[in-house]
């Protein structure tokens, strides 16, 4: 069978035959206004003009040098070769339907492989076409002749409409004097030569680590195995490395940096949880010590330091092209093999809420951008990078890496960090905030907790847009781990070890058990009330409480979350921690009396058998019967008002502020009501330890209980 490339050669043999012209006579009258016969490109444009190949404006202008786009150029060619641009096959360009007017002529040369599209299966056609781009158009029509005048001009350059004219012309008038030779058919068409000005840049890339100095091993192994693998290489850090571990709570950031700094980054934003300390006797100073030990840059445009003394000396708002490391920079400048490329940091303005910033301050994220791109673009950059900490599809109300990316143009790539979402490939933005085509910019995450190492591979063409792209993953779980960063890491872990097993001062004469289903018994933390349940959730309704000035008028723990009982006796540190092992954080949600009766319906769906979803309660009181239908098994959720001391009804149209872990809170175990509430915006990370806020809990109890309450009956037990 015919190939298409085949077919398309015949085809254009015998287009040539038909359209080939003779060079229009000097003495020809132009049929354009604004081309006069000095014009240097004045002979193309009256030659495809004659041969009905081109045309003009309304206002009988050719406009001879406006550069030329994409679409207009595939126009223009399809018109020489008199191709068919009715009946053509779908390109399937996301960004180009059957109403753009160029979809006839670049379906047709894209079905013949003489054209291509981009790596994120864009066509773009509103962008200028380079003359090295034009030439590699021409160059796949191997019955075109070579042309001396294609030779004239840098690639990177833009074609002017003149230019174009000329070139065609130029092509036709030579195939009408030249006999082309048959050339093979080969079985593949071939992949298009990369451009010479093609730059390529992998970039390496974790958010999120949470003081799990632990894994740093495991990364660094990573790290030096791409490193080893790939050329051109940007490793950076998109914020928390703060909290979430006992080598936090001890170290205070030390054990992280002397890991950090041996794996060697490029850059790193500041996170919310890099501000906790904001309020300890010793203010930043943690901090502070962090930024000047460092062997990196830090970059934050949006990060104000100023007013805090502990800075002085390490802070400026300026974009730096020779930035020192211990330093924090609006953006810096990377020279990598010749080629400049611009990293800007971000951080969410949801810090001063969720954080202990002090007298550090944050702007507006669009704004900065902005602000930032326009430097870089002042100082001749065009690769930009956005090294965020703002959440991937966070908070639309605050600020997310969807909306930065479709307001701020001129961003490549945006490395973000915050909501811990794992993108398991780059996430590609290409329009704007009303629908309109622009340069793709790539969005990439690396979830959470040191568990993946993010890597994404881009080329940029000549101009600095991205036109490829690739990244995955890397699970680290799976890495052996670096010995030179075990050796490291011995002395704080040897710390933290005999911390984990110091007692917290709370002594239990009975165990806080934590069961689970058994064929002879269905009692489960995952389908009824535990004492050990009660007082994680009265933890959370205590401590979300400090943070808003809102009623906070119950707390949720899913029960598939509390992974481990805490025996009789002294309680450890460790103990502690395992009960609620996964780095948790508190969140706040405002949701409606109705979506909490949909959620405890999820909550209740596989009742009286297990259900990892089963949601544990504090300041409030539910009655439900099993013996119902799935979904309809909710009788009654009161909350405790505590202006009475008595509890009250939900009411279904009106809005409650509930505590409850984030896991939950984004929607975790099927609660698509609480999703929905995250999605917009109801939902605010407090980003306190769940481990944390239980072991307070145990500290303020006078007595720890271990019975239940009664505060989740199942009537059908009744009956």
């Amino acid at each position: 069978m015919e190939n298409k490339r085949s077919k398309f050669l015949t085809v254009t043999a015998a287009a040539l035959a038909v359209t080939a012209v003779a060079a229009a006579p000097a003495s020809a009258a132009s049929p354009f206004s604004d081309v006069k016969e000095s014009h240097a490109d004045y002979e193309g444009i009256v030659t495809l003009h004659a041969a009905g190949i081109i045309s003009g404006y309304t206002d009988g202008t050719f406009k001879p040098d406006t550069n030329v786009t994409r679409g207009q150029a595939a126009k223009m060619i399809a018109g020489a070769l008199k191709l068919d641009t009715k009946d053509v096959e779908n390109p399937n360009y996301t960004d180009i339907d059957v109403s753009n007017p160029f979809y006839g002529p670049i379906a047709a040369l894209a079905g013949l492989d003489v054209i291509t599209g981009y790596g994120d299966n864009t066509f773009r056609p509103n962008q200028t076409i380079t003359h090295g781009d034009l030439a590699k158009i021409l160059a796949s029509i191997q019955t075109l002749p070579e042309l001396e005048s294609a030779k004239n001009h840098a690639a990177s350059d833009n074609v002017t409409r003149g230019q174009l004219a000329t070139l065609i012309a130029e092509a036709l008038t030579k195939s009408n004097t030249e006999t082309p030779e048959t050339p093979e058919k080969p079985e593949t068409p071939e992949k298009p030569e990369t451009p010479e000005d093609a730059f390529s840049l992998s970039i390496l890339h974790v958010n999120d680590t949470h003081a799990r100095a632990n894994e740093l091993p495991k990364l660094a192994t990573a790290v030096k195995e791409q490193r080893e693998a790939k050329e051109n290489v940007l490793t950076l850090h998109a914020g928390d490395a703060f909290s979430g571990t006992l080598y936090f709570n001890e170290f205070h950031g030390k054990a992280d940096l002397a890991l950090l700094n041996e794996i060697g980054f490029d850059a790193m934003v500041f996170g919310n949880h890099e501000f906790d300390l904001g309020s300890s006797p010793e203010g930043h100073q943690a901090l502070a010590d962090f930024v000047k030990g460092a062997k990196f840059p830090f970059v934050g445009a949006n990060t104000d330091f100023s007013a805090d003394d502990k800075f002085t000396g390490l802070f400026t708002d300026l974009v730096s092209s020779e930035p020192e490391n211990g330093k924090i920079y609006s953006g810096i400048v990377k020279e990598i093999d010749g080629e400049k490329v611009g990293i800007f940091g971000l951080t969410t303005e949801e810090t001063l809420d969720i954080a202990s910033p002090g007298k550090v301050t944050f702007t507006n994220y669009i704004e900065e951008a902005k602000k930032a791109v326009a430097a870089f673009e002042g100082m001749g950059v065009n690769k930009i990078i956005a090294l965020t900490h703002i959440g991937y599809n966070d908070n639309p109300n605050v600020d997310n890496d969807i909306l930065l990316a479709k307001n701020v143009p001129g961003i490549d790539v945006i490395v973000g960090g915050h909501d811990h979402t794992k993108l398991d490939k780059p996430f590609v933005v290409d329009t704007n905030t009303v629908g309109e085509a622009k340069d793709a910019t790539l969005i990439v995450q690396a979830n959470e907790y040191v568990k993946y190492l993010g890597t994404l591979d881009v080329t940029f063409d000549g101009n600095g847009v991205v036109t490829e792209h690739g990244g995955e993953l890397i699970e680290l779980g799976k890495v052996a781990e670096d010995q030179t960063l075990v050796k490291l890491l011995e002395p704080y872990k040897a710390k933290v070890d005999e911390v984990s097993s110091k007692e917290i001062g709370v002594k239990i004469a009975e165990e806080l058990a934590n069961p689970r289903a058994t064929e002879e018994k269905l009692e489960s933390v995952r389908s009824n009330e535990t004492a050990l349940g009660n007082i994680i959730t009265d933890g959370m309704l205590a401590k979300a409480q400090k943070y808003t000035d809102k009623t906070v008028v119950m707390a949720l723990q899913n029960g598939g979350g509390i992974r481990a009982a805490i025996p009789a006796g002294n309680i450890t540190v460790g103990q502690v921690i395992t009960v609620l092992p996964f780095g948790n954080t508190l969140a706040l949600m405002d949701v409606t009396g109705a979506d909490l009766k949909a959620a405890f319906e999820v909550s209740l769906k596989s009742a009286p058998k297990e259900n990892g979803g089963f949601l544990h309660i504090g300041g409030a009181k539910l009655q439900y019967d099993s013996s119902k239908e799935v979904g309809s098994r909710v009788v009654s959720i009161e909350y405790l008002d505590k202006a009475t001391g008595k509890y009250v009804a939900l009411e279904d149209n009106k809005t409650y502020t509930v505590a409850t872990n984030a896991f939950t809170a984004k929607g975790g175990d099927g609660f698509d009501m609480f999703a929905k509430a995250y999605e917009e915006g109801r939902v605010t990370d407090l980003g306190l330890s769940d481990w944390e806020n239980l072991q307070e809990q145990l500290l303020s109890l006078k007595e720890v209980k271990t019975t239940t309450e009664g505060r989740i009956v199942d009537l059908a037990k009744k009956q």
